[in-house]
């Protein structure tokens, strides 16, 4: 068959047009050639990197990374047969820099480019720089980038390939008044979200017409810093919907398939923190339709390789709406591959070197049920505010049959500010949907970090919601069920959790001889009458701002304890440790009640893990830490609530400001944080810093006074 012939079968089979037949004409005739790849340059990082490593080497293909100066000693670049440099630690100047990227690619004879998710993964003019270098892009062709990139175009699309879409605004005319009127036409609530990218970035909600305005900057300010583009769209804001994603596959030859559908409705921050493959509760018919819809809107643009249709689904009709297509391999795609029996991965390979898809739709068969928790270096508690520093201990669940752990750091190395702060993605497999997320909560609480706060408590908790286990998942989940998730009682030490960590501290200060540290937080009471075993130790802990002292006597017989906490009486206590390959294990016996839980010391810190994840005790500081400490705490200032990057300062020295009035503004793992007053004042001083200074949690900004 001639390369026209074979191009005509192929557009008539996805409905193509004219026109664009003939744009797809020369990247067609290309791919429709088998090719050779046995060298594929991954142009990412982290645990996506990994991922791709794994099936590359499996497949017999030689991987090559690249790497920023904060990447050096980064788990991808000791997977890879072959690494380079690409420059600082900023994205924009490494992981962002295309003509370096295939520089490199074009020196290791890479035929072909990976490139994950995130960063280059959607961007066209990279797509077409490949073409012109003659590397193979893995994903699909420039036109479906562009035209699914661009919101505006990709609603457009999907309204004449018959996928509903959404009532709102998608027009080129970005004035200021152009959108409020169409704002006021719409109605609010109003999402605001960038034309371009995806992850929440350059997304605000206006609840009002008064908030429009402030969250369209804000908006318009995070997209250009994450995209180079703010153009805006105005869509209505559905209120409480559910998230419905549907996983396609289609290849040069005129196949599509869909892969059914994952629930992402539980977010923070608009961005997805725990995905599940199918979706709960949703019938057949309208997991059909789904389907139908998704691979309707793949064809509509002449797509190629992975992508993922997103669509609003409504919680009681289950109607749905498009919302948008992200063209890549997504970060939730391994509970797709648990639920199907398939690496998706190996499917983006495979046809991209121009093989056909390996099924037909029939063929794809649902099995069990899976559930992705993404763990992150966050702060729950302040918003899931990232954290960015030295992971001094990571133990994760092992690996097994049904249990995938997904990462791309190890103990020891840090998370940088400067990237996403995912430390891993934990999947897990289940016959049905209780048992997937019994094995999760179980795995979940297998985790120990010391360095760096992480959403591994909070994931335990919502794992374990009755909601969430009844299945009524939604994107108002965490605020809706704010009670649940963020129980008073994590503010309050359990007397059990109290002597455990003094225990172990104890055990843990005696059996390591080498450590300097042993002498923290104890008070030491020899008793003259008894032989030296009997001492009397008291251990001085804190939690959460609350001052716990643990009296522990030593009893003759070998780890035999008698223990109070502060002024109550004493009980009876066993305790010992135990080495295991997953790390210190503490068994106690306090009462009646024997308990075996994970055990780490930290610097000043006792962590104690159960089922219910991790307890962080600290020593007490001695006493003029403590004041010193505090008489920082008491300055009257503005500090960034994150490490990160000064972004701008938006007020002088001299400035009179009110309550809640934005004074600067933080960047930090790619999202925006503005910072504002804590009180009306006047701006006594600024900190000497410029825009792109590096700030610590805790840095002060902006000093405030009272007015004169």
């Amino acid at each position: 068959m001639s390369y026209l012939n074979k191009l005509n079968r192929i557009c008539s089979t996805l409905n193509l047009p004219y026109s664009v037949r003939f744009n797809h004409a020369k990247q067609l005739k290309s791919d429709i050639q088998w090719r050779h790849i046995d060298k594929v340059l991954i142009a990412n990082r982290g645990e996506i990197a990994c991922r791709v490593m794994r099936t590359a080497k499996k497949l017999g293909i030689r991987t090559v990374a690249v790497y920023s100066d904060a990447d050096k000693h980064a788990m991808h670049v000791e997977m890879a047969d072959e690494a380079y440099h690409i420059g600082p630690a900023p994205s924009s100047q490494s992981y962002l820099n295309a003509a370096k990227i295939i520089e490199v690619a074009k020196k290791s004879n890479s035929q072909a480019i990976h490139p994950g998710y995130g960063f280059l993964s959607e961007n066209v003019e990279f797509c077409e720089k490949c073409a012109n270098e003659n590397v193979i892009f893995i994903g699909p062709p420039t036109s479906a980038i562009r035209d699914m990139g661009i919101k505006s175009t990709s609603k457009a699309i999907m309204s004449s390939a018959g996928v509903p879409i959404v009532k709102g605004y998608h027009g080129e005319d970005q004035s200021i008044e152009k959108l409020q009127a169409e704002a006021k036409k719409i109605g609010f609530p109003l999402m605001i979200k960038a034309v371009r990218g995806g992850g929440g970035k350059g997304m605000r909600i206006a609840m009002t017409e008064s908030d429009f305005l402030s969250q369209l900057e804000s908006a318009k300010r995070e997209s250009l810093k994450s995209f180079g583009d703010d153009n805006m769209l105005l869509e209505q804001y559905i209120t409480d919907p559910r998230h419905v994603e549907v996983q396609v596959f289609a290849d040069m030859h005129g196949n599509a398939v869909h892969l059914f559908e994952r629930d992402c409705s539980v977010q923070r921050r608009h961005q997805k923190i725990i995905e599940e493959a199918p979706a709960p509760g949703i019938s057949e018919e309208t997991r059909k339709a789904l389907g139908e819809a998704a691979v309707r809107a793949a064809k509509a643009v002449g797509y190629v390789g992975a992508g993922t249709v997103e669509f609003i689904l409504h919680r009681v009709t289950h109607d749905f709406h498009f919302m948008e297509m992200n063209t890549r391999l997504q970060v939730e795609h391994p509970i797709t591959e648990m639920i199907t029996g398939t690496d998706l991965v190996e499917w983006q390979l495979r046809i991209a070197a121009g093989e056909p898809l390996p099924v037909t739709q029939e063929d794809i068969v649902r099995r069990g049920h899976a559930v992705e928790c993404r763990i992150y270096a966050e702060e729950p508690r302040a918003g899931f505010l990232p954290r960015a520093g030295t992971l001094h201990r990571l133990t994760q669940p092992t690996p097994e049959e049904n249990v995938r752990v997904e990462t791309g750091v190890r103990e020891g190395q840090e998370v940088s500010v400067h990237y996403d702060p995912m430390i891993a993605k934990l999947v897990v497999w289940g016959r049905d949907r209780n048992e997937a997320l019994l094995k999760t909560r179980r795995k979940l609480s297998e985790y120990q970090v010391a360095g760096l706060e992480t959403n591994v408590n909070f994931l335990l908790r919502l794992s374990g919601a009755s909601a969430f286990v009844a299945g009524d998942v939604h994107t108002a989940f965490i605020p809706q069920h704010e009670a649940e998730l963020f129980p008073p009682t994590d503010s309050q030490l359990g007397e059990e959790q109290a002597i455990q960590a003094a225990l172990g501290h104890l055990i843990k200060s005696q059996t390591d001889v080498s450590s300097n540290d042993s002498w923290k937080g104890i008070s030491v009471t020899p008793n003259a009458w008894r032989p030296n075993y009997n001492l009397q130790k008291t251990v001085h802990l804190k939690f959460d701002e609350t001052d716990i002292n643990v009296t522990v006597k030593f009893e003759s017989t070998p780890n035999a304890y008698l223990v109070k906490v502060n002024d109550g009486e004493f009980i009876p206590a066993e305790a010992h440790v135990q080495t295991t390959e997953q790390g210190l294990r503490l068994i106690t016996k306090i009462g009646d009640k024997t308990s075996n839980v994970g055990l780490l010391t930290h610097e000043n810190e006792v962590h104690v893990y159960d089922e219910n994840g991790q307890t962080v005790v600290n020593l007490s500081r001695p006493k003029f830490q403590a004041l010193a400490a505090d008489a920082t705490a008491s300055a009257d200032s503005a500090s960034s609530p994150t490490p990160g990057v000064l972004e701008r300062v938006l007020v002088n020295k001299g400035d009179k400001v009110v309550k809640g009035q934005p004074l600067f503004v933080v960047i930090a793992m790619k999202m925006e944080y503005v910072v504002r007053s804590p009180r009306d004042g006047v701006v006594a001083d600024i900190a000497n810093l410029k825009q792109g200074d590096a700030v610590g949690k805790g840095a002060q900004v902006v000093l405030l006074q009272g007015e004169n």
